[in-house]
């Protein structure tokens, strides 16, 4: 351990008598030093044992000798040797009152201990404690290592939490806690989400220290790659110590090394899930299971579904933000989860959209034990997930997230320039044998999410929606002006209102007397007017697919003016 005033006081060798301040041994000595300045203070770094002769101190004026161990305190000396038969036969009453007034342990060295006795004591027990503190890292370090391979990274985190008699967690790239020791620090640890985010912003190895009422807190980023692949979180009562900083490094070079080997084992599993999902949307389902074999087989013995992600423009992602919808949308803000909004924080703060929808997906789907398939499929990200499963949960969660982001700092982001925004197509559930249907159903999804401006569609929406906020496309309104501009150049000289007659008797189905009915005017007045519309137009109003092409135009405009 550590010297302290009580240890060298004991120390058999040196006969050492202590004069004052006896209830303040247990002080920790850093260092002793030999001084004969009237002020030692400025060379004083604190914790140290002062070893005086009094060579140039006033030693018996009471005055002087209360100044100058007031300043000793001050300094965080831990206590003063005064050495008799030197200059003083004894300790002059005026230092031992002082030392007594200030409770600075006043020790008596006699004449045959040379201070350098002293000092070597304290540089032996100095180095005896650091000797202790390696061996012991050592010691701490092969017992993680054997926790690891034994009982992987739960069995590393509860030998760890005994090394440093306190607590540890795991993080995965998330944020989220994946495993804790002792259990209750689960609790505890899922508290600091907000500090583990902040971590992950900062390039890797980074660490930070979250000192709280109950513990203090050490937080390390863990991988050799840009993003940090996971955190670990010591807690303890007090500061480390140099056998416990041992341990903590262990730690993080075991769980670095895991996770490494954990990266490069992920992505030989997605090289098989690539090919799987290729076989499925080439037709071939006996042959994707076959590939599959246990990794993926479970996700293709259940219903399943499609989830197409890409990466769409801000600009473009906007344009129906805010605007009336048939679907049901995201779920409020409310509903996320701290890691998914920490999540969806880092890309927004330039982090990759994409990135983060797989941290978040594939951290669910750990947690529930599900299995996964997440495929780069060109620009786009497929994920094959578990219909009604945590994955599904997790996107929907997501999409919330980002919606709940683009409606209160997209016109500020909009602003700044063009952006980079997540948008996501999700099929029906399906099997092996629909899977290339699937993957259609969540592009046709997809594409309605970029128009509509929405981080997620479900292609179920589609169907139960209605056609009509598809007209909201910048190219169908165009054509719809094109269409009716003539009409509407007519209408402006005042010679008729061609496009309100036509609105009216589309919408009565071509009925004349409802239709004049409904504009106040003659049916011959309107049946002129029709006429007009086809001369002007050049287009037969008897042809249905022209009718279609009107109407839907009118609607467009219509909405257009809203």
């Amino acid at each position: 351990m550590q010297p302290t005033l009580a240890s060298l006081v004991h120390h058999s060798a040196l006969k050492l008598t202590v004069r004052a301040g006896e209830d303040r041994l247990d002080a920790p000595v850093r260092w002793a030093h030999a001084s004969e300045l009237a002020d030692p203070v400025p060379y004083m770094e604190g914790g140290e044992l002062l070893l005086i002769t009094a060579l140039k101190l006033d030693a018996e004026d009471p005055e002087a000798m209360r100044r100058y161990v007031k300043r000793l305190a001050g300094a965080g000396v831990v206590g003063l040797g005064f050495a008799v038969g030197v200059h003083y036969p004894d300790i002059p009453k005026a230092l031992l009152d002082a030392a007594t007034d200030a409770d600075l342990p006043l020790i008596e060295v006699p004449r045959r201990t040379p201070f350098l006795a002293i000092s070597k004591a304290v540089s032996a027990a100095i180095a005896a404690e650091q000797y202790r503190a390696v061996t012991a890292g050592f010691a701490a370090q092969r017992e993680l290592t054997r926790q690891a391979l034994s009982d992987g990274p739960e069995g590393l985190l509860l030998a760890l939490a005994g090394q440093v008699d306190g607590w540890a967690a795991l993080y995965d790239a998330s944020g989220a806690v994946v495993a804790a020791a002792p259990e209750w620090a689960t609790r505890r640890a899922a508290r600091l989400t907000a500090d583990v985010e902040r971590l992950r912003e900062r390039p890797a190895p980074a660490s930070s220290v979250v000192a709280g009422a109950e513990d203090r807190v050490e937080l390390h980023s863990l991988g050799t790659g840009r993003r940090p692949r996971a955190a670990l979180a010591v807690g303890t009562a007090s500061t480390l110590g140099t056998a416990e900083r041992y341990a903590v490094h262990s730690a993080i070079a075991l769980l670095t090394l895991t996770t490494e080997r954990s990266r490069a084992l992920h992505a030989a599993e997605r090289r098989i899930g690539a090919a799987v999902l290729r076989m499925l949307l080439a037709g071939e389902p006996d042959h994707a299971r076959t590939v599959a074999g246990d990794l993926y087989g479970s996700l293709l013995d259940a219903p399943f579904r499609l989830v197409v992600a890409e990466v769409a423009s801000a600009s473009a992602a906007r344009v129906r933000v805010g605007a009336d919808d048939t679907g049901e949308g995201g779920k409020g803000p409310g509903t996320a989860s701290a890691a998914v909004l920490a999540a969806v924080a880092h890309a927004a703060g330039g982090g990759v959209p994409l990135a983060g929808l797989v941290d978040v997906v594939e951290a669910a789907a750990a947690r529930s034990g599900e299995a996964l398939l997440v495929v780069p499929y060109g620009e786009r990200l497929v994920l094959l997930v578990v219909d009604g499963g945590a994955g599904v949960r997790a996107c929907a969660e997501y999409a919330a997230a980002l919606e709940a982001g683009r409606g209160t700092a997209g016109r500020d982001a909009a602003v700044s320039g063009e952006e980079a925004e997540l948008v996501m197509g999700l099929s029906a559930p399906a099997g092996p044998i629909a899977a290339a249907t699937a993957y259609k159903q969540a592009e046709q999804a997809l594409s309605v999410a970029r128009r509509r401006g929405r981080a997620l569609v479900e292609h179920e929406e589609l169907a139960a929606g209605s056609v009509l906020p598809l007209l909201a496309d910048d190219a169908v309104r165009a054509f719809a002006d094109g269409l009716l501009r003539a009409l509407h150049e007519h209408d402006a000289t005042g010679r008729g209102d061609l496009v309100a007659s036509l609105r009216a008797w589309l919408s009565r189905h071509g009925q004349w007397d409802a239709a004049a009915a409904d504009l106040g005017v003659h049916r011959h007045t309107l049946r002129y007017r029709m006429r007009r519309v086809e001369e002007i137009l050049g287009r037969s109003l008897d042809d249905p697919d022209v009718r279609m092409e009107l109407w839907l135009s009118l609607k467009a405009t219509s909405m257009g003016s809203d």
